[in-house]
Order: structure tokens, then C-alpha cells, then sequence
């Protein structure tokens, strides 16, 4: 049997009933799956090879995608198999959103919204710092002489100078998804819905905005809408904290992407979007506004 199928034949409830399991596309490190079991779908996901190598930690996870239901955002955890790292969720009736209907008006208040009630919830297992995985990401392409773009190395003083700056005042962490590119949305006509909790953690607020920024590639008009959102006003230390963080954005998911066209059996080009978030990272690093975000993030 393959590993799906495994799955289902796990659960006890449901057993002697009517399944049916259809592969889904999309996902760029897992396998998704809707499992409809006597005309009721849920969803399942089951783990790439090699996915732990990504720091992904599945208690972590599991007790993340709990917290995320509670809040209200996240897809309830009908589930758990976890010989299999899997959980079983309630299936969404809705869009799963792309850049361009994210981009759409109001759209980045919505997303600002349904980020803000995440962060109200329950505090998450473990904490997440781009910087701290940078570090492990950079340890694991040198130990397995994984390639990864030109100049990453003779830039880490500059991350260092980042990590510096926002220390200063630093903001009081919240339960963050911390990976919320387009297809992370869903949207069921009343409200978005976040999922995939895989790097979730306790994190600078700041660092999911921008991230959910930079993954939309946001101007800079869509990025104060979504600051106002959350914060109420587009501050300058809170949008130059943004800024600064969609730059670890890219060094972080860069690396990421770098280890995937390794060790990756999916038909994406993984080094490709390495080097396209490599970069953006050096453009945003040598530019003008750099020192800026730097000493605002400080006043």
C-alpha cells in the first residue's frame, strides 16, 4: 500500500465506510490528498522525503495547527497519526489564493486581519528566528556541500547589522505561521484562512508581514495597507522592520530553495528560485533605503 493509503487504513472510524482518495496538485515539499470518506472530504497531507532536514519539527507542527484552529484561522484537526507525521483536517470550501487575487483591492487588509486574529491565539510550542535557521541552513549546505548562490557568505555581516538594528527595540513575539506565500491562504468568501503550520513558532510579529509581503512581491502602497491593518498606522519603524525582514525573507527561504534543488524529488526548479531570492536580497542590501530601514527600526 502506499503511505495514503496506509494512512486511511489507520483509522479506526473508518473502517467499512465508503473512501475515496484524490491526489491534489500544488505543494512544494509535501504530497496533499483529499480523502472523502461517505461523501465528507478531509484533507491529508503526508511528508516529503528528506523534510526533516528542512528543521521542520512535526510536534511542533501538530500543537501550532491545534492553536491555529482555536484562533479561528486555521482548519480544525479531526486526526492524528503521528508514526506517519500526518493529521487529518477539515477540508476548506473555498479558494486557495495566487499573487494576483491577493493583490486584488483590499486584499492586503484581509490578509493583515487574518494574521492579526493568529497572533491573538494561543502561544505556539517552540519559537522561530530567520536568523538562528540562516545559520543552520548555511551549516547543512557546507556539511553536504549543497551549492547555494554566489556571495551568500561575504554577506553575513550585513545580516548580522540587520539582526543588530532590530534588536534594539525588539517587539514582543507572537504565534506566527512564518511561511505565508499565496497558496497558504484560502479564502471561503467571509474570511481568510491560514494553513500549513510546518515552520510555525513564537516570532517578531514584523517578520510575517513582511514576509507575506515579499512572497506577493507587494508595492510599497499594498505593504502600508497592510501595515496600517495590523498596527493602525503605517509607522516608519514598523514598516522599515517589514522591509528589513522580507530581506530575510529571501536570504532564509533562498537557502531553503537551494536545499530543496538537493535533496527534492519535485518537478520544480528550486535552484532557479534561489537565485531569484538571492537577488532580490543583494538589490535590497546595496540599496539607498538600506541605512534607512537600519536606523529607523532603532528610533
Amino acid at each position: 500500500m502506499s503511505v495514503i493509503e496506509e494512512v486511511v487504513a489507520k483509522l479506526e472510524d473508518w473502517k467499512d465506510r465508503q473512501v475515496s482518495i484524490q491526489h491534489l496538485s500544488g505543494g512544494l515539499t509535501n504530497t496533499n490528498y483529499k480523502v472523502t470518506v461517505d461523501g465528507t472530504p478531509y484533507f491529508i497531507r503526508v511528508p516529503g522525503e528528506g523534510t526533516e532536514l528542512l528543521a521542520i519539527d512535526r510536534k511542533n507542527e501538530y500543537h501550532s495547527a491545534k492553536a491555529a484552529a482555536q484562533a479561528g484561522v486555521g482548519p480544525k484537526v479531526l486526526y492524528h497519526v503521528p508514526e506517519y507525521n500526518v493529521m487529518v483536517l477539515e477540508f476548506l470550501q473555498g479558494s486557495t489564493m495566487s499573487k494576483e487575487s491577493l493583490s486584488e483591492p483590499g486584499m492586503p487588509k484581509r490578509m493583515a486581519e487574518s494574521i492579526k486574529r493568529l497572533h491573538a491565539g494561543p502561544r505556539f510550542l517552540l519559537d522561530f528566528n530567520m536568523f538562528r535557521l540562516t545559520e543552520y541552513y548555511l551549516r547543512l549546505c557546507r556539511d553536504r556541500t549543497i551549492k547555494i548562490p554566489d556571495g551568500y557568505l561575504e554577506r553575513m555581516d550585513t545580516i548580522a547589522q540587520i539582526e543588530k538594528a532590530m534588536s534594539v527595540k525588539p517587539l514582543t513575539t507572537v504565534p506566527c505561521n512564518n511561511d505565508l506565500l499565496a497558496e497558504n491562504y484560502i479564502d471561503d468568501g467571509k474570511q481568510l484562512w491560514l494553513i500549513d503550520y510546518e515552520y510555525s513558532g513564537n516570532n517578531d510579529p514584523t517578520f510575517e508581514l513582511g514576509n507575506t509581503c515579499q512572497e506577493m512581491q507587494f508595492n510599497e502602497e499594498q505593504i502600508a495597507e497592510v501595515c496600517t491593518a495590523y498596527f493602525g498606522s503605517a509607522a516608519r519603524d514598523k514598516i522599515a522592520r517589514m522591509k528589513l525582514n522580507m530581506i530575510m525573507s529571501d536570504v532564509g527561504w533562498g537557502l531553503w530553495a537551494a536545499i530543496q534543488a538537493e535533496i527534492s524529488r519535485i518537478d520544480f526548479d528550486f535552484w532557479g528560485w534561489a537565485l531569484e531570492r538571492w537577488g532580490r536580497a543583494v538589490e535590497k542590501m546595496d540599496s539607498a533605503e538600506f541605512p534607512v530601514w537600519l536606523k529607523d527600526v532603532q528610533a
